[in-house]
């Protein structure tokens, strides 16, 4: 194991009152059940009758419900409906029925159409309910995973942190004054707490990649295209995809597997991979690059001391499990160009259906603006580039010869709760920047990346390095992650909730 990661966390500080839903009064803290077991575990369990999806998703809710008032993961819970759906998974699997996740409790970021409930996106508001499952939910029921809820996330996915008006603010189960990330916080927050086994997030600028970072848990950006975003078929102009957020790399990709897929409206269609079995393959000797240089975000951004410790940590472990590991620099170019566009042109797209738009942040306000006056020609042009941008920087790949990018997944531990706040829109996109300019580029180029834990600071609070491949590598990225996972056993360390 590496001296980057402790064998206990920093005692939890608990920032201020507890976390509550708008207009209601705090809760009792309820006894935190037991953590559940992993997603490949808990399928385990139910396929050899040593549990029951019944006892599973009741402990999932209690202990959603226990840990609520301090971590204020979810948005939405499905209670009676998840245990009525668990009690028909307890009777297909009595008339021995098996599925890769039945009877499985896992959650979904609410920005996800789950039928029956609001999708709120981070928003303050009402919303009708969605008439019908996403793509992505109608995948993992017919794989016969229980949906038990919404997982939290800041307005619109704009900001690494999970944080609003909407809903308060959603803590890091590793040190609750600090944020687990964005925007898929609400997600790594609940699988980081063992709330879930693995939930599904989005990434559209790191928002899968950045929770798991800052909360010890694999994360996978796949291919574009890979899961289905249906309804939408081109989510913030092509920048967006959905992504597990898991414990473990089998996890990870158990429910990468499972939800995988186009619709037959999507623009892009990946040829399938076969995520498990890479999970359990060796990679090989592969010739990897260490990069600590960011794209230019005009913020002097580089790493923190800590965060540049532990991902040589990392790199050594790759180097000393054989890998050839070497310094060099991705030819970004000025990849931000075409990022902004596309970014604020789809944040404008998501603003503009909101029917209540004065509810909205401010700084949403300003981002439905700026991509208003940047959508049309502009953002076409933006998208236009990416063919230039895959040659340039795919050159590390194709003419350098390099297998896997390695950087940290962000330039800094996770900030404290509150850091955001009453900033304009311009002093929180460039704290952002500074804060996480490593992951946006690969969502330009829709290629797969996957954050893996490595290890934590030394007052305990957690951070993540990227392995990052060429178009549809998500086998060869997984493959190394779970070598790098069997000798590191990041899985052994949990947060003290």
């Amino acid at each position: 194991m590496s001296s980057a990661e402790p064998t206990e966390a920093e005692p939890t500080e608990q920032a201020g009152p507890a976390v509550r839903e708008p207009g209601r009064a705090p809760r009792p803290a309820a006894p935190v059940p037991s953590p559940l077991p992993g997603l490949v575990e808990s399928a385990r369990l139910l396929s050899d009758a040593a549990t029951t999806s019944t006892a599973l998703v009741a402990d999932a809710l209690a202990r959603i419900e226990a840990t609520q008032p301090t971590l204020n993961a979810f948005r939405h819970l499905r209670a009676e409906a998840a245990l009525a759906e668990a009690a028909e998974a307890d009777r297909r699997l009595a008339a021995g029925e098996r599925l890769p996740l039945l009877g499985v409790p896992v959650a979904v970021k609410d920005d996800t159409d789950v039928a029956g409930l609001p999708t709120h996106f981070g928003c303050d508001g009402e919303r009708p309910p969605a008439a019908s499952d996403s793509e992505a939910v109608r995948r993992l029921r017919a794989a016969g995973a229980v949906v038990v809820g919404k997982t939290n996330s800041c307005e619109l996915g704009q900001w690494p942190f999970t944080e609003g008006t909407a809903f308060g603010a959603t803590r890091n189960p590793w040190n609750t004054a600090h944020t687990p990330g964005g925007s898929s916080g609400g997600s790594a927050a609940a699988v980081a707490a063992g709330l879930v086994p693995a939930a599904l997030g989005s990434d559209g600028a790191g928002s899968v990649r950045i929770p798991a970072a800052w909360t010890h848990l694999v994360g996978i950006k796949p291919q574009r295209g890979r899961i289905s975003v249906h309804p939408h078929s081109d989510s913030f102009q092509g920048l967006t995809v959905n992504g597990p957020l898991a414990r473990t790399v089998a996890d990870a990709a158990l429910l990468l597997d499972a939800v995988a897929g186009a619709h037959p409206e999507d623009f892009h269609r990946p040829p399938a991979v076969r995520a498990a079995d890479a999970a359990r393959r060796d990679p090989g000797r592969l010739r990897i690059a260490l990069a600590w240089r960011p794209p230019l975000t005009l913020t002097g951004a580089g790493p923190d001391p800590e965060v540049r410790r532990a991902v040589t940590a990392l790199a050594d472990t790759l180097a000393r499990l054989g890998h050839h590991v070497e310094e060099a620099r991705p030819r970004y170019g000025l990849i931000g160009l075409a990022f902004v566009p596309r970014a604020t042109a789809g944040i404008a797209e998501f603003a503009a259906r909101h029917p209540e738009p004065t509810l909205l942040d401010p700084r949403t306000r300003s981002a439905l603006r700026t991509g208003t006056r940047l959508g049309g020609r502009v953002v076409r042009a933006a998208r236009a580039r990416e063919v230039r941008q895959h040659r340039r920087i795919g050159a590390l790949f194709d003419t350098s010869g390099f297998d896997v990018l390695l950087t940290p997944t962000t330039a800094a531990p996770p900030p404290r709760i509150g850091r955001f706040d009453d900033l304009s829109a311009w002093r929180t996109d460039v704290a952002m920047a500074a804060a996480c300019p490593y992951a946006w580029p690969w969502n330009v180029l829709g290629w797969p990346g996957v954050n893996v834990p490595a290890g934590f600071t030394r007052s305990g609070l957690p951070v993540g390095a990227q392995l990052l491949g060429p178009s549809r590598s998500e086998e060869r990225l997984i493959a190394l992650a779970a070598q790098l996972e069997d000798d590191r056993r990041w899985f052994q360390h949990r947060p003290p909730v």
